[in-house]
């Protein structure tokens, strides 16, 4: 077996353990380590001798390049037989034994004149060099060279933008309870009193008794509970230890997850369970049917915003798809209605700021007073690390855990409006 076949079979050795004890999913026990860090010494000391090889056969090959060029030289005595017919020989000796050298050096009667200047040989075509020299097929040749570029460059997926955490009211709590109270109906009684003229009033025609009319008001207490929201990855250590990298991606990756999950239920939380209670399955909150188009509706649920729910809007938040279809909006002229594909400046619909979000479903957006919603938190995203989950510690492997804590109310219903963005929603 030649120090090539070795070599490569000490390498086919160190594969096969590395291969088991990944099927496995476990890092080599103390005997393969042993093994192949004897393997790795023996294929390094081969590979010695291999470059070694080719340093000699590169001699070789230099020195064989310089044959005939010069007459008078000594035949060496291991010299090779002329190459066959489709053989290539050393480029030295391809140029030797061209037609052109041939033809050039019967001038001057087979050997170059010892005091002669001013004489140069004719140029040799090479068919094959650019092949030998550029295309790299082997790693004799060009192809030892190119080394793997690392750029180190990681492009995530991506998610989706996360807008509605900067509209609503952010507040700690220290509890597990949020205790709140709800209004539910206002003192409407009010109106213009006359003076009383009489000491007893006992309804008679004339008489004013000037008494001022009671007003009344409800309440409701409110409770809301904090609720989890969590989410772990596994991992071995070796992995966390070998890509330094990797644990701030698995980090900001749980985070991400968590935050988002917690939008969507801000938004669409079914109070089933452990959900939180989203917007959409608040009760109070107003509705605006859909009336003609989009404009018309919008329209009317800012004055439903103001009428019934007396409140001033700080925010539309729509699906990206519904946004488009009213940038899109034109007149008969088919002008755009907005400023167009150049318009510049903050999205607004009817003057007030629009958010877009994908936690809504297409079809349905929401006009309102958002500083009305209040998150608690009770704990921030935090990331935890354990090998105490089920064997995770006799295989080297650890639990990644994301969680949160927080409690989410909406303490005015009736500030915030349900708005179609097409017919039939």
């Amino acid at each position: 077996m030649n120090l090539k076949e070795q070599y490569r079979k000490l390498l086919e050795d160190a594969r096969a353990i590395a291969a088991k004890a990944e099927e496995e999913g476990r890092d080599f026990t103390a005997d393969e380590r042993q093994k192949v860090e004897n393997i790795l010494n023996e294929a390094k000391s081969l590979k010695e001798k291999l470059d070694r090889a080719k340093e000699d056969a590169e001699m070789v090959r230099q020195i064989m390049d310089f044959e005939g060029l010069f007459a008078d030289a000594p035949e060496p005595k291991d010299k090779k037989p002329p190459a066959k017919p489709g053989k290539r020989g050393s480029l030295g000796q391809q140029f030797t034994e061209s037609p052109e050298f041939k033809g050039w050096m019967e001038q001057y009667g087979g050997q170059l004149p010892s005091k002669g200047r001013g004489f140069s040989s004719p140029s040799v075509e090479f068919k094959s060099l650019l092949k030998d020299l550029i295309t790299g097929e082997s790693d004799d040749s060009a192809g030892a060279f190119v080394e793997t570029d690392y750029t180190r460059i990681y492009e995530p997926l991506g998610r989706y933008a996360l807008n509605i955490f900067d509209l609503i009211s952010r507040r700690n709590t220290t509890s597990d309870l949020v205790h709140f109270v709800r209004q539910t109906t206002r003192v409407q009684e009010a109106e213009v009193v006359p003076e009383a003229n009489v000491t007893e009033y006992s309804g008679a025609t004339g008489e004013e008794s000037g008494e001022k009319p009671e007003g009344t008001m409800e309440f409701e207490p409110v409770t809301a509970e904090v609720k989890t929201i969590a989410v772990w990855i596994p991992a071995t250590k070796r992995a966390l230890s070998d890509a330094a990298q990797l644990r701030g991606l698995i980090d900001q990756e749980l985070r991400d997850d968590v935050y988002e999950e917690l939008e969507n239920q801000i938004i669409n939380g079914n109070g089933v369970g452990d959900n939180f209670t989203g917007l959409a399955n608040t009760t109070g909150v107003l509705t605006q049917a859909w009336n003609t188009d989009i404009l018309t509706t919008t329209r009317q649920a800012v004055t439903t915003l103001l009428v019934s729910g007396r409140q001033q809007a700080t925010a539309w938040v729509i699906h990206p798809e519904d946004w488009e279809t009213v940038d899109l909006l034109q007149d008969a002229n088919n002008r755009y209605y907005w400023q167009g594909p150049r318009g510049t400046g903050p999205a607004q619909l009817w003057g007030i700021p629009v958010v877009q979000s994908q936690s809504l479903t297409q079809g349905t957006g929401y006009l309102g007073n958002w500083r009305k919603m209040v998150l608690w938190d009770r704990q921030a995203a935090t990331i935890t690390i354990s090998d105490s989950h089920e064997d995770f510690f006799i295989r080297n492997m650890v639990a990644i855990l994301c969680e949160l804590r927080a409690a989410l109310g909406v303490i005015r219903p009736s500030a915030f409006v349900e708005v179609p963005f097409e017919s039939g929603s």
